[in-house]
């Protein structure tokens, strides 16, 4: 087992190399606050003076410590080689000649090697002056030290600021909350250990180490306790009940230490000299408790649930590197290599985008979307969702009403009643329905264009992230695609445009579904006509002939009142072979006829006389000559209705209009339903699948462009770099772990 703290060290030194956090690995984590001695932990640890010291806050960085044991024949062997390379791959460097019992080397100075400790301590304020600056502030950006001696055990170890709660000098006023987090940063790790320094003559209720260490280790099962500064307690006071875990139990054991006084570090006390002074001082203050406390069995505690961790983390551990290596080289294949030939480059990217736009609008792209519809699908839905339903909303006789159609009907009629209702007025009537088509279907040619433009992102997002390295060839590709699609556009809708005006130009009345529509039409209004006929012909024989209506004027208000539309017309009066007397109306032939039958026939009988002269002439010629005529009414005044009650046969031609119209719309509705996807897939979708691929090429695959299209953006190039970093690191970590035989895991 004591191979798998050198294997953590050579795992820390790969990802070092590419400042990754992404990898956690075991490592003791030592908290505490300021002067709770654990610069003197550490010092102790390693059996030389080696941090900077000082008032307030000395650890203004993160430093990871790395000891590393190294055996007298190691040492020669490192010593004697002719190159040290060998030797380096456990140990690190160092050159032929050169005799040291301990050294040190840093991660930022490369290979240099540091035999003097005053060295290291001067490099560690050097290296935090250059980082954090020169006043009291921090830094979470870690110093790497590793120490080789022959006195150490190994161990990896993070020494960190101490905690704090007023900031002094230029400090920040967060400093307190800069700390904090940049501890929770570090024993937040799952697989870390954490060292948790308190001070013996401070009470361990109010220990912020411990406090911190359980808000992220809640149950203690890595947290282990350091009591310092035994020696400084009250006289007449003990740390029994401490040692002992009665005050604060902890999982991993409570371990307590004397530390080096201040007048000892400023007399240059050693370390050895401490330890045995240490070890002195727990046989006459604890004698019962020496044997469990002391720097000594702190190393080997430390050493040996490093060593029990780092068994249990391991397993889980290779198989995060293997899953994170197969990560990053798919991410790395996704940027590419770099570019050697750029016309091969260029004609493979343009091929392969108008591939996938072709696939994705067949449906066969490599990624397909499954949070919606996209490409061919919802072209598709646009077709027969989208544009039949919307064509199958649209009423036959919607925005025509019957007066609109007896209008058609007498308008196309000339200035002769007709026998027959005019072809005429159902031709105008039907195109005017027809023409209601058109704009539903260019907006079915909008919404596929549309979508297809968006096929351009989703292939540009999904399909070739190869594009993403070069973005002007990206946004070349774009505007070249999108350009053709709006030349397609008017294309598209010229031919939409006649695909209605065929049918306005040629109503076919001779069309198979329009015939035997026609057919089923004739039998149903002749069937409805005798049916009618035979209604009426009993209420008419039992009517009175002699009877008369008291008031025909009356009669006619009631039924005019419900009438929809009027007209204004001019002065009219009624002729002088007119008489209206006691509410009956008199011919010259000396017939009456009450209600409002006649009233109406007088209307139109005036009405049809009075427009035979100009209504500036009429009151010249008639006031002379019929000085008798009677009172004049002016339709000014009084309103006179246009839709009035249609009669039978008015009914019966509006109503055979009206079938004849939704007959014939259906038919219409049907070809425009089936003719317009047709004409869209060939002038616009096909059309651009089959020529994108060259006009891609004739546009972008020139000399003067290569040089240009192919720039690769600086971004790009960097998260390339950083991935083949981090592969080439995760694939050398594969290769440490799997140094490690299944024996030294037990």
């Amino acid at each position: 087992m004591e191979a798998l703290i050198p294997v953590i060290n050579k795992l820390q030194d790969v990802f070092n190399t590419v400042g990754a956090d992404i990898i956690q690995l075991p490592q003791i984590v030592v908290v505490g606050t300021q002067s709770s001695g654990k610069s003197s932990v550490l010092e102790s640890l390693v059996g030389r003076d080696l941090l900077p010291r000082g008032t307030g806050i000395v650890t203004r960085r993160p430093l990871i410590l790395q000891l590393v044991n190294v055996s007298p024949d190691e040492k020669r062997k490192a010593a004697g080689d002719e190159n040290g390379q060998a030797a380096w791959n456990n140990y690190g460097h160092l050159s032929k000649g050169i005799e040291a019992e301990e050294w040190g080397k840093f991660l930022h100075t490369k290979n240099k090697i540091y035999t003097e400790f005053d060295e290291i301590r001067q490099e560690i304020e050097n290296e935090t002056e250059r980082i954090s600056g020169i006043n009291k502030g921090i830094s979470s950006e870690p110093i790497h030290l590793r120490i080789f001696s022959t006195n150490v055990v190994n161990l990896t170890l993070v020494d960190l600021p101490g905690l704090t709660k007023v900031p002094v000098g230029d400090q920040p006023r967060d400093i307190e909350l800069q700390i904090k987090d940049l501890i929770l940063r570090y024993i937040g790790n799952p697989n870390s250990i954490i060292l948790a320094v308190t001070a013996a003559n401070t009470d361990m209720a109010t220990s912020e180490s411990l406090k911190i260490a359980r808000e992220v280790d809640p149950e203690g099962r890595r947290t282990l306790a350091v009591v310092t500064k035994l020696d400084l307690m009250d006289a007449g006071t003990d740390a029994m009940d401490v040692l002992m875990g009665r005050v604060i139990p902890v999982k991993l054991g409570i371990i307590g230490i004397v530390s080096r006084s201040q007048l000892d570090i400023n007399n240059k006390k050693i370390v050895a000299d401490a330890i045995k002074d240490e070890y002195a001082f727990l046989q006459k203050k604890y004698p019962s408790l020496a044997n469990r406390n002391g720097t000594k069995h702190l190393a080997k505690t430390l050493n040996r649930l490093l060593m029990h961790h780092i068994r249990d983390c391991l397993p889980e551990l290779k198989t995060r590197i293997n899953v994170l290596a197969a990560q990053y080289q798919s991410l790395l294949n996704s940027y590419g290599e770099p570019v050697d030939d750029q016309s091969a480059t260029l004609l493979q990217l343009i091929t392969k985008f108008a591939a996938e736009y072709c696939h994705t609008i067949e449906g066969t792209a490599k990624y397909i979307e499954t949070s919606e519809l996209c490409g061919g699908a919802r072209i598709c839905y646009i077709f027969h969702e989208t544009f039949g339903r919307t064509l199958e909303s649209v009423d036959p006789l919607g925005g025509l009403s019957t007066i609109d159609i007896l209008t058609a009907i007498r308008n196309a009629t000339g200035p002769r009643p007709a026998l027959f209702v005019p072809e005429v007025s159902f031709e105008l009537l039907v195109k005017r329905q027809i023409k209601r088509l058109e704009e539903p279907s260019l907006r079915c040619v909008e919404l596929v264009h549309e979508e297809m433009q968006r096929i351009i992102q989703h292939c540009s997002t999904y399909s070739t992230q190869e594009l993403l390295r070069f973005p002007k060839l990206h946004d070349s590709i774009v505007e070249v695609v999108t350009s053709l699609l709006r030349k397609r556009l008017p294309v598209t809708n010229d031919m939409v445009h006649n695909l209605v005006a065929i049918e306005l130009a040629y109503i076919n009345t001779k069309h198979p579904d329009f015939a035997d529509a026609c057919g089923v039409l004739n039998s149903n209004i002749e069937e409805q006509r005798r049916n009618r006929l035979a209604r009426e012909m009993p209420s008419a024989g039992s009517r009175d002939k002699s009877s008369k209506v008291p008031s025909a004027l009356p009669a006619y208000s009631q039924e005019a009142s419900a009438e929809v539309g009027y007209i204004v017309c001019s002065t009219f009066t009624f002729p002088s072979s007119l008489q209206v007397s006691g509410g009956a109306a008199q011919g010259q032939d000396g017939s009456q006829d009450g209600g409002t039958g006649n009233w109406r026939g007088m209307l139109k009988t005036s009405a049809s006389k009075s427009d035979e002269g100009s209504s500036e002439d009429r009151p010249k010629q008639s006031a002379p000559s019929s000085p008798q005529r009677g009172p004049s009414v002016n339709f000014l005044d009084v309103r006179v209705p246009i839709s009035r009650k249609l009669s039978a046969r008015e009914q019966r031609d509006c109503e055979v209009i009206e079938r004849l119209i939704k007959s014939y719309f259906l038919i219409v509705r049907k070809n425009i339903q089936d003719s317009v996807p047709k004409a869209v897939m060939h002038f616009l979708v096909n059309h651009v699948k089959d020529n994108l691929q060259s006009e891609l090429v004739g546009q972008l695959y020139k000399s003067m462009l290569l040089e240009d299209l192919l720039t690769e953006s600086e971004d790009m190039a960097q998260r390339r770099k950083e991935a083949a970093d981090m592969l080439k690191a995760l694939q050398r970590a594969s290769q440490v772990i799997a140094e490690v035989r299944e024996t030294h895991l037990w």
